[in-house]
């Protein structure tokens, strides 16, 4: 049986990148409405966290593209044969200038395995949003880094292209309770870096000003959830804008 985590981002705030005027929207009713239907595709159908904690659509400042590697594979289940607690990662896109659900758009995850290391196509992948705005991946709990808190990078395209301008870059946390719990199975247990805890992460605080809350919330879990867990994120983007890097 599988545990459901809820997570909501829209476009989680960072200092290394702006894109200059930050516009807040209230798309509280389209984004209840976004959740209750991808809800209710999944069967069984289970409880999950009742409110959604960000319910405004804010553009924000960037990530910096950490450990980032061009040209990922095209598919949808990343783990390669990566041992950890299995994650079914659904991603919605909502464009925040309109509200609505972002179809046709490549979006790209890459995360450390549960010893914490990163590898060159293990863990990373890319696949577009479906005509819902939803793309979905098979990846693992990720295990921590010596450079920051517990987190799964994303980047989202403005077209269904890889090659295409990039309109988000972002990190997704865990909190720091179940980085622990999980951290103590085998084999995140075997994982010798330093830890970092989310309040001493720089890019954590950042991405949580204003209102945001780019954590997991796990609304319940038993003694099943080493058999893998479902995890919900809406990332709000600006198909309009395009980040540069230096």
């Amino acid at each position: 049986m599988q545990i459901l985590l809820s997570l909501v981002v829209f476009a989680t705030a960072f200092s290394s990148l702006v894109f200059g005027e930050l516009v807040a929207r209230d798309c509280s009713s389209e984004i209840s409405a976004f959740n209750l239907a991808r809800r209710e595709q999944r069967s069984p159908k289970r409880s999950i966290y009742p409110i959604l904690l960000n319910l405004t659509c804010f553009l924000a400042p960037e990530a910096v593209q950490e450990d980032y590697a061009a040209h990922p594979l095209l598919r949808q289940d990343v783990t390669d044969g990566q041992v950890g607690v299995a994650l079914t990662l659904d991603i919605g896109i909502l464009d925040v200038t309109t509200c609505k659900p972002l179809p046709n758009v490549m979006v790209e995850i890459w995360s450390p395995n549960a010893q914490g290391n990163y590898g060159s196509t293990f863990l990373r992948g890319a696949f577009p949003s479906g005509s819902n705005g939803i793309v979905e991946f098979q990846t693992i709990f990720p295990g921590f880094t010596s450079e920051g808190a517990n987190h799964i990078n994303l980047m989202v395209h403005t077209s269904s292209s890889a090659s295409s301008k990039v309109a988000h870059v972002g990190q997704v946390f865990f909190t720091d309770k179940w980085t622990t719990i999980i951290g103590m199975s085998s084999p995140y247990n075997t994982n010798t870096h330093s830890r970092v805890t989310n309040l001493d992460d720089s890019t954590y605080m950042a991405a949580s000003k204003a209102g945001f809350y780019p954590v997991v919330d796990i609304k319940s879990i038993h003694d099943d959830w080493p058999e893998g867990v479902v995890g919900y994120i809406t990332v709000g983007v600006d198909p309009t804008k395009a980040l540069s890097f230096d």
